[in-house]
């Protein structure tokens, strides 16, 4: 897992961890740990964030560089 990435489009929003966390219907405390690598990103939220912040969860993950996902497949 890319935390630093997680962090870094929180933060290229402008958004709080409260604001994040409202989104995913979350303690602010439980987005903290997920963030800071204290606890494991689960991976409902991980999907949650990929759709957040219009982003594939292999770029989270580190698994690719593309920040942007894929098309949607017909």
């Amino acid at each position: 897992m890319k935390l630093e990435r997680i962090r870094a489009l929180r933060e290229d929003n402008d958004w709080s961890q409260q604001v994040v966390a409202d989104q995913l219907h979350i303690n602010r405390r439980t987005y903290s740990a997920y963030e800071n690598g204290a606890n494991n990103i689960p991976i409902d939220i991980l999907i949650a964030l990929s759709r957040i912040y219009h982003t594939s969860t292999d770029y989270l993950l580190g698994l690719s560089d593309k920040q942007t996902p894929p098309p949607p497949k017909k």
